[in-house]
């Protein structure tokens, strides 16, 4: 005979043994604890097709063909396959990728006027390809100017040379620029060691870069004008690149007191010449050597200086430029007698024969040539190197860029 009781009770737990069975079966580690619980491990999203994006821009039709405005494709969520840009007559231009593949940016310059057409394929993180393609026209300018620059490659110069990058007609006029800003922005100095400089605008048709203090000796420097393509304003644009490189020499200054009479040569501080010189009649400031930071701009073994002010041409000999408004120190013997006590010159730095010699062999364009004691000051709005007469916060506020 049956106990229902006991029937009941047996029934009872088999259903308790199967839920708890049922509650198991979804824990690979065997666990009874309970539930599943979060691994840490997000669900992987979708991956994203690649974007492709050109500077400059589809359709662009007045683009600048130079490279300092940075021509280039770029992919995101992928990589760049392969590519080309190429002109009306399907000549391929150069260009360089960046080392993630991302990137490709063009490395010479364009022709203006002309449509440049992108192709390639580009591959997304999903192994998606999309293609590069479009084009743009590049602008075709009222005319072109070019750029000079006042430093040789491979030179070597003074602790106190600026660099000068200047803007002139076929006359040798100068040229004013308008967009001065775009200009600037395409310029840059390298140094090494590093050294704190700036450039400054000291006309309309010349910017300057100089450090804040003189060249440490031996610095080397690089020089970068991407010009090309690069507008200079009223529809004017850049039409060549300049890089130089140069080097400075050693440390040498010179002191030219108009009151003592005497011009003395230094080299990383040491006296190396004390020559008795004549400066500048004081009498006449048409005539006086104007006191101020001079810098050597050039040297020749002969020269002929011509006054029309004063009516006279000279020939004189061992000849250094420290400006443009006519001043020198070179030979002149017929001021023999008062160099060292007299001043009687038209502006210049009269030495003897020896004395300027000695002096001009050892001259370096880029030196600098303190002149004291005149009763006249140095212009600091003048056309020649007046770079070092102009104070460091007043040279910060001729930049384009500030």
């Amino acid at each position: 005979m049956t106990n229902r009781r006991g029937f009941k009770l047996i029934a009872s737990l088999a259903v308790v043994a199967a839920l708890g069975l049922t509650a198991c079966s979804g824990d690979d580690s065997g666990s009874n604890a309970g539930p599943a619980t979060d691994t840490g491990v997000a669900p992987a999203a979708a991956a994203t097709p690649p974007t492709v994006t050109t500077q400059p821009a589809n359709g662009a039709t007045d683009a600048s063909p130079g490279t300092a405005n940075g021509i280039k494709a770029a992919v995101e969520n992928g990589t760049i396959k392969d590519i080309r840009l190429t002109n009306p007559d399907g000549k391929e231009v150069t260009g360089d990728f960046a080392a993630d593949k991302k990137t490709w940016t063009v490395n010479q310059d364009l022709g203006f006027g002309k449509t440049y057409t992108w192709s390639g394929t580009a591959v997304g993180t999903n192994g998606q390809e999309t293609p590069i393609n479009g084009s743009f026209t590049t602008v075709k300018p009222k005319r072109t100017q070019s750029v000079k620059i006042n430093v040789d490659d491979h030179k070597t110069y003074g602790i106190a040379m600026p660099t000068k990058v200047y803007f002139t007609n076929a006359a040798g006029d100068e040229v004013a620029i308008k967009d001065k800003a775009s200009v600037e922005k395409a310029l840059k100095i390298e140094a090494l060691p590093q050294t704190e400089g700036a450039w400054a605008w000291l006309s309309d048709g010349a910017v300057h870069w100089r450090p804040k203090e003189y060249w440490k000796p031996n610095t080397q420097v690089k020089v970068h004008a991407d010009l090309s393509g690069v507008s200079f304003g009223d529809g004017v644009y850049g039409s060549n690149d300049i890089s130089v490189s140069f080097s400075i020499g050693r440390e040498q200054t010179v002191e030219a007191n108009t009151q003592t009479h005497r011009l003395i040569v230094r080299q990383n501080g040491r006296e190396l010449h004390n020559f008795p010189a004549s400066y500048g009649l004081d009498s006449d400031k048409r005539r006086v050597t104007p006191s101020g930071p001079h810098v050597v701009m050039s040297k020749q073994e002969q020269y002929t200086m011509r006054n029309d002010t004063f009516n006279y041409t000279a020939d004189v000999t061992w000849a250094v430029r420290i400006s443009n408004n006519g001043e020198f120190i070179h030979a002149y013997d017929k001021t023999r007698a008062q160099q060292g006590n007299t001043n009687v010159s038209h502006g210049c730095a009269n030495l003897t024969t020896e004395n300027a010699r000695t002096y001009f062999q050892g001259a370096m364009v880029g030196d600098p040539v303190i002149v004291t004691g005149s009763s006249v000051q140095m212009s600091d709005t003048s056309k020649d190197y007046f770079d070092w007469a102009v104070t460091w916060d007043k040279w910060l506020t001729k930049s384009a860029l500030r």
